[in-house]
């Protein structure tokens, strides 16, 4: 399908390439999420401080990411692309990866000098938010509007895929040493970077458009911000009652390779649910996915893990995940993209940094089961309030 004969409604390679950053991201996370606790026992710190520096990376992110992202609005405007603010970030982030098992393995954990590695991990975490945000922006060049949700739904698959085999690849990763690990994180997330410099199309600086600076939506920007954060604890939430249902009916501590699988059926499903909104309208079908999703927790709540229960937790997830970057982008102009696509990311981390403080690790599955399906009512609401019609996205980013 196409909007022209010079002009595809979608440029496959360009999304295939962002696709494989986005693994990229998710892998080196993994890898740093991993080795966390190992290095800072290495250096003398106790593992449970790991808790503390995650808390700490998130609460930075809720400030770091809308920065980052209205920073790329200006870089994109002054150079008409967001890929030197992209590489910028790539090259510090991948840079201070490799520095983080070094500083370990070869700088002695001194009373003088221990402070080094946890403020290195911090600014790892800051650096990651720099370019996350700007990167995702690029969509709207390499996607018509109406097309959107279905481009978005190949770069969620791809760090879906990453993401599911999380349970599994600890031991093989850990088998590979911190050096070696980070080593090859730190390569993959360059080499995708650079890909997708390669594959860019060519930028038109918008200074040179005439377009009017349009003003911030505040109201829009709010409703983000509390989406972001609601579809954060209610993903977490929503993970942990069916941990818990599995782990009850299976009478077993060990639900690693049903996770896993579950993780691989989420990330394919947001290919249909990607279809599913180009189709029928992303908002609608975000609601949608609210409801499916609210209804079928507090049906596992009652009636345990039931496969065909646990098919409908997929079918509705997916969609809300499905359609979160392309709902920011309905709700801003393009103007301010990175900033709504950094707010949604800065809500998501501060629902992740103040989890741990709200809810207790020993909650019952009534209170994670009810808590999630009350974080995805409120992200419904957020969805059911924006006026913006679908589609509204100005093509040139």
């Amino acid at each position: 399908m196409t909007t022209s004969k010079s002009q595809p409604s979608i440029l496959w390679v360009q999304v295939w390439v962002l696709a494989g950053l986005q693994a990229a991201i998710t892998l080196t996370w993994l890898v740093y999420n991993t080795y966390l606790p190992q290095l800072l026992t290495q250096f003398g710190f106790p593992a449970s401080l790991a808790v503390g520096i995650l808390v700490v990376e998130n609460a930075l992110a809720v400030v770091m990411e809308p920065l980052m992202g209205g920073l790329s609005d200006q870089a994109r405007l002054k150079l008409g692309s967001r890929i030197p603010f992209i590489l910028a970030g790539v090259i510090l982030a991948a840079t201070l990866l490799i520095a983080i098992p070094c500083i370990v393995t070869f700088i002695p954990p001194t009373e003088v000098i221990r402070g080094i590695l946890p403020l290195a991990l911090v600014a790892w975490a800051l650096a990651m938010t720099i370019f996350r945000s700007p990167a995702m922006c690029l969509l709207t060049i390499y996607a018509m509007p109406a097309e959107l949700p279905l481009a978005v739904s190949f770069v969620t698959l791809a760090g879906g895929v990453v993401a599911a085999f999380r349970g599994i690849a600890n031991q093989f990763i850990l088998s590979l040493g911190a050096i070696l690990a980070f080593a090859i994180a730190s390569f993959v997330l360059l080499a995708a970077a650079f890909a997708l410099r390669f594959v860019q199309p060519p930028a038109i600086p918008t200074a040179q458009q005439n377009l009017e600076t349009p003003k911030i939506p505040l109201k829009n920007l709010g409703l983000i911000l509390v989406t972001g954060f609601t579809v954060g604890w209610g993903s977490r939430l929503l993970m942990d009652t069916l941990s818990k249902t599995l782990k009850t009916q299976l009478n077993t501590n060990d639900i690693t390779a049903i996770m896993v699988w579950f993780g691989l059926a989420l990330a394919v499903a947001a290919l249909p649910a990607g279809f599913c909104a180009v189709k029928l309208g992303n908002r609608r079908v975000m609601l949608a996915g609210v409801g499916i999703t609210v209804c079928s927790i507090l049906a596992m709540v009652y009636m345990r893990a039931q496969i065909p229960i646990i098919f409908f937790i997929i079918t509705g997830f997916s969609l809300i995940v499905n359609g979160v970057i392309p709902f920011a982008l309905e709700l801003m102009p393009q103007r301010w993209a990175g900033l709504g696509i950094g707010t949604y990311f800065g809500g998501f981390s501060l629902a992740m940094s103040l989890f741990s403080v709200v809810f207790p690790p020993g909650m019952t599955l009534v209170v994670s089961g009810f808590g999630g399906a009350v974080a995805f009512l409120v992200a419904g609401g957020c969805i059911f309030l924006t006026q913006s019609k679908e589609g509204e996205i100005i093509r040139n980013s």
